[in-house]
């Protein structure tokens, strides 16, 4: 298992999950219960952690750039996030309704006990505090790094933000597939995994389309600024789009969008800025991945898909991603607590909403990073170059 990637250890835990949830008495699936019940309060003790770990030092860090062009870097990367959740919005609440039966998964936070099987005990593990403590505690800290200019705060927020990464990519992820396996057990038991698969199928494809719409709407914008072609633009990016869908990481996958647009013509000063700086801060593309899934989890779940009520969770969503750990499923990770504070998602729907996002989390990661290309394009014009393409 160990060799296997995330993606491949996760379609694998899906699998035995339902050979398991098929075929065994139900003493086995409350053991997987339990498993889970505790793997879920733990992640639930984490989040805090997480939130306070990755979104001070990233706020810490942004204060300390390159002033001006810094401001105009991260405001285009939040625009282009908050206007990939608006389109997955208004995509899924016209999409959605027609290809899922909404309100046919009893698994709502009221009554999960109604249509799973229940642990065979519970350990409580409480959060040091709430999720908006931990948020209001974090923008704290980061302004305060940024404010002044010692250091001592600034490395031991650092320091913390280490010991939270090792606890993801260490315990969290390695577990994760036992965790998927455990919930797919408990739903094909209940027989409700022919309704969630169905669900992966069809939103998966719903995803991979408006990644392609928001690239061709990055790219048209960032032709339009700097005088290029976007097509041609888009189609350079492309071995950093591939690369990105085997790293799954898109620090890892540096290197080469970096290369690629400075092939578009972009400056060396604006790309060696703009490039490893969008790699934190421009997740456009597992925004989409994450509105899209949130959506469909609480359409099965008949809960409230308001315009109202995922409006605030898309612009939080826009400020929490500057958390997201470059490792994979880092951005569900960090979008964790907004899951669970602002759309009510308890530890099942928080489960679920990790295999979605997990399936697919490669392309997610693709959407971004090409689409950091097209930031790089429009700051280059901003900071008063042309574009210069390479050969």
């Amino acid at each position: 298992m160990k060799g296997l990637g995330l993606l491949p250890r996760l379609l694998l835990a899906i699998l035995l999950g339902i050979i398991i949830g098929a075929g065994s008495p139900k003493w086995v699936i409350e053991i997987t219960a339990t498993f889970n019940g505790i793997f879920g309060n733990f992640l639930g003790f984490v989040i805090p952690l997480i939130i306070i770990g990755f979104v001070a030092p990233g706020i810490g860090e942004l204060g300390r750039g390159a002033g001006k062009l810094l401001a105009i870097t991260a405001g285009i990367a939040y625009a282009s996030t908050i206007v990939a959740g608006l389109i997955a919005y208004i995509t899924g609440s016209a999409v959605l309704p027609n290809i899922l039966e909404v309100g046919s998964m009893n698994m709502s936070a009221n009554n999960p006990e109604e249509a799973l099987v229940a642990p065979l005990f519970k350990v409580d593990m409480p959060p040091i505090m709430g999720v908006m403590t931990a948020l209001l505690l974090a923008f704290t800290l980061g302004l305060g790094i940024a404010a002044i200019k010692g250091d001592m705060l600034k490395k031991l927020m650092d320091d913390f933000q280490q010991i939270v990464e090792k606890l993801i990519t260490g315990l969290i992820i390695p577990l994760l597939p036992l965790h998927i396996m455990g919930i797919f057990a408990n739903m094909t038991y209940a027989g409700q995994v022919a309704t969630i698969m169905s669900v992966f199928a069809k939103v998966f494809v719903m995803i991979i389309v408006l990644h392609i719409v928001i690239l061709l709407v990055q790219y048209l914008i960032g032709g339009a600024v700097a005088g290029g072609n976007p097509f041609r633009l888009l189609k350079n990016m492309m071995p950093a789009y591939f690369t990105a869908i085997g790293t799954q990481s898109s620090a890892a996958t540096i290197p080469v969008t970096l290369r690629q647009t400075k092939k578009n013509g972009v400056h060396e000063g604006p790309a060696d800025f703009v490039v490893p700086l969008c790699a934190t801060i421009h997740l456009s593309g597992s925004t989409i991945t994450l509105v899209s899934c949130a959506m469909a989890v609480m359409m099965l779940n008949g809960m409230n898909t308001s315009f109202g009520a995922l409006f605030p969770f898309i612009l939080m969503l826009g400020v929490t991603m500057v958390a997201a750990p470059g490792v994979p499923g880092g951005a569900v990770m960090a979008a964790l607590g907004l899951l669970e504070s602002m759309l009510h998602f308890d530890p099942t729907l928080t489960s679920l909403m990790i295999a979605l996002y997990l399936a697919q989390d490669s392309f997610g990661t693709a959407c971004n990073v090409t689409g950091d290309g097209a930031i790089a394009l429009m700051v280059n014009k901003i900071s008063g170059n042309k574009l210069t393409p390479q050969e």
